[in-house]
């Protein structure tokens, strides 16, 4: 039976792989879930699972540490790395042929990384070399961090022609991408207003302090400030309500469990 080991400090996250790897992989089994990369080296030298599943960002010990420490033994695990990174990263995966899981992780992504691991656990495929690929992302996971966004620069056409504000992040509710631009949407009183900037949503996304706002859907980043709670209909989609609004943003699948102890 193959085994696996999940190491995140977002305890969502680890619910959330634990629960859709039963689902997806039920011969798999976890034999532990850990917070940090401390942990998550010792258990893997002492359980010697098939699989681990690391978070690149960890307290004690990063995920590429441990990867790192993983290849002097002659029993190591294949990695699969949880990440959160952008296009540059994803494009060293790809290279090296390492697997990796992109925040926020998806079902079908999910899918496709256990039909790789369940051939290579299979097959008792040799776990490729990490070395040329650690050192690439540990180039650029230890750059300095961008600081996130606190103002943006947003138009509205008024009587007069094109009218420029300078809007605080913290006072947005919601961004939604709206063709080449992004809709800026605030609270005007008890109703909401509703401007446009020329940022892509992705781009933006990396701009934004992580801990204020979150992707809920492809085209929907939403201050989680302005959230009151949520709202599952018949079919059971999730809707996220906002603070003394009327409106409601779908929230789709693969961020469901964001919500889930509201």
């Amino acid at each position: 039976m193959p085994t696996a080991l999940i190491a995140d400090d977002e305890p969502h996250l680890v619910e959330f792989l634990r629960d859709r790897l039963a689902r997806v992989w039920p011969e798999l089994e976890l034999v532990a879930m850990v917070e940090n990369g401390i942990d998550a080296l010792r258990v893997a030298r002492e359980r010697k699972p098939d699989i681990a599943f690391l978070d690149i960002r960890m307290p004690g010990l990063t995920g590429l540490d441990v990867a790192r420490q993983l290849q002097e033994d002659s029993q190591r695990p294949r990695v699969v790395f949880v990440t959160a990174y952008d296009q540059y990263a994803i494009d060293a995966f790809d290279a090296d042929a390492v697997d990796y899981l992109l925040k926020p992780v998806s079902d079908e992504r999910l899918e496709r990384t256990v039909e790789k691991l369940r051939g290579a656990v299979a097959q008792q495929r040799t776990p490729p070399d990490l070395t040329r690929l650690l050192e690439q992302l540990a180039r650029h996971v230890g750059a300095p961090a961008t600081p996130p966004l606190r103002w943006i620069r947003a138009s509205r056409r008024s009587a007069d022609g094109e009218v420029t504000e300078q809007i605080a992040v913290a006072d947005v509710l919601y961004f939604q991408a709206d063709d080449k631009y992004t809709c800026v949407v605030l609270r005007d009183g008890g109703a909401t207003r509703e401007l446009l900037i020329r940022v892509p949503l992705s781009e933006l996304n990396g701009q934004l302090a992580n801990q204020d706002f979150q992707q809920i859907h492809r085209s929907v980043i939403v201050n989680l400030n302005a959230v009151a709670g949520t709202r599952r209909d018949l079919a059971g989609k999730l809707f996220v309500r906002l603070r003394d609004l009327p409106r409601e943003l779908p929230v789709a699948r693969q961020y469901v469990h964001l919500f889930r102890q509201m």
